[in-house]
């Protein structure tokens, strides 16, 4: 995909075209795209900075939806195994520590959209459901589609991606959008 407003058709494994594949895809490029070019062109330091009240910087952000956006996929295929992890390393989600580099986060995201596009592409039937783990902000019982994971994948994009544009607009006055 060359940018947010690219289109594309995808097929789906059976050989038939699927406008819905192609709208979550398109979708989801389009918000990824407005959270990479939020950071274009930052240092390091600069996507370590605090730039509000918030623990929040922009490589810890770009970070922190990585790893979501993985868990989730995880999620689809393999249902809430995903989400066990590790609570001690749980703020190291949201900040770009010393050993890394906003490169290196970038990559990382790469490497995982690669894999949900895969999913959005080949998975046979993103009607496909699995019961979400027990926590305090998922309905008890609740289960949740493919296309439901992956719906939920574009709203955090797009919502983190808004995010990123006021801490990068409070960092240097850059703007996203508008």
């Amino acid at each position: 995909m060359s940018g947010p407003a690219a289109t594309t058709t995808t097929a789906t494994p059976a050989g038939t075209t699927s406008d819905e594949r192609a709208d979550l895809l398109q979708t989801l490029h389009a918000h990824r795209a407005f959270l990479r070019v939020t950071v274009r062109g930052l240092t390091d330091d600069q996507a370590r900075q605090r730039t509000t009240a918030s623990e929040l910087c922009l490589g810890g952000l770009v970070k922190h939806v990585a790893a979501t956006e993985a868990q989730w996929a995880r999620f689809a295929l393999h249902g809430a195994d995903a989400f066990s992890q590790d609570e001690s390393r749980w703020a190291d989600g949201f900040a770009l520590t010393p050993d890394e580099t906003l490169a290196q986060v970038l990559e990382e995201y790469d490497r995982v959209a690669a894999l949900t596009d895969a999913l959005v592409v080949d998975h046979p039937d993103l009607d496909v459901a699995h019961p979400l783990p027990e926590a305090p902000w998922f309905p008890p019982g609740a289960s949740w589609s493919v296309r439901r994971v992956l719906l939920h994948v574009v709203a955090e994009t797009a919502q983190h991606a808004g995010h990123a544009d006021v801490l990068r607009e409070s960092l240097d006055g850059q703007r996203t959008m508008g």
